[in-house]
């Protein structure tokens, strides 16, 4: 995949204004979240990636030919124990990452439960994108996996989400996913809003 816009080499490309956005990552566990963003910063993938505690902070800014988009990233743990703590990264944030595990329904559950949280007390303009991973697994998992792909494109479609389907062990998808939200965003958008502090604690999923 070619990005339109964007590419990594700050080198290559003079670019007249930066803008930067604050990136919340969300879902269960072992969903690879942590994966997904290590991908996108790194280009690395580690399979034996440990659980995020409370959460990680990781930055990368990607550059098109008349502008630059940096993104701060908060990827959160996916613990039912660390929920409590999620308020502090979800503030202010641009845009949400909702991740989901193409072989756990418990996952998307947890991610349905999310996506009713993002309904409240939100920015207009606050991006929601649903996240399917672990696509390089669909095949081994069979149509179990077939159906929680197009459970999910449902779900994103019924609640107008932005909907990508990536691997982060492949690095299928990754490119694009960050490219196109770069594209999304709100150019005119100014520095990070601070959002009413209401939050729900999601069900388990379970």
């Amino acid at each position: 995949y070619k990005h339109r816009l964007f590419c990594a080499d700050m080198q290559t490309a003079r670019i007249p204004r930066t803008y930067t956005y604050k990136m919340v990552v969300l879902g269960h566990y072992s969903v690879g979240k942590s994966s997904i963003v290590l991908n996108f910063v790194k280009g690395e993938f580690n399979p034996n990636e440990e659980s995020t505690i409370g959460a990680s902070f990781l930055t990368k800014t990607i550059v098109g030919d008349r502008y630059a988009v940096k993104y701060e990233i908060w990827d959160t743990a996916g613990q039912e124990r660390y929920y409590s703590l999620i308020p502090m990264y979800y503030r202010g944030a641009h845009v949400a990452l909702v991740v989901y595990d193409v072989t756990s329904k418990t996952s998307l559950d947890t991610a349905k439960n999310w996506v009713e949280e993002l309904k409240y007390d939100k920015p207009q303009e606050f991006l929601k994108v649903l996240v399917c991973n672990k696509m390089d697994l669909k095949e081994e998992a069979g149509d179990d996996s077939l159906c929680l792909a197009e459970s999910g494109r449902e779900l994103a479609a019924r609640e107008g989400l932005r909907f990508y389907e990536v691997s982060a062990k492949s690095g299928e998808g990754i490119g694009r996913l960050f490219s196109e939200i770069a594209e999304a965003l709100p150019k005119e958008a100014a520095p990070i809003k601070k959002s009413r502090a209401g939050f729900k604690k999601p069900k388990s999923g379970v």
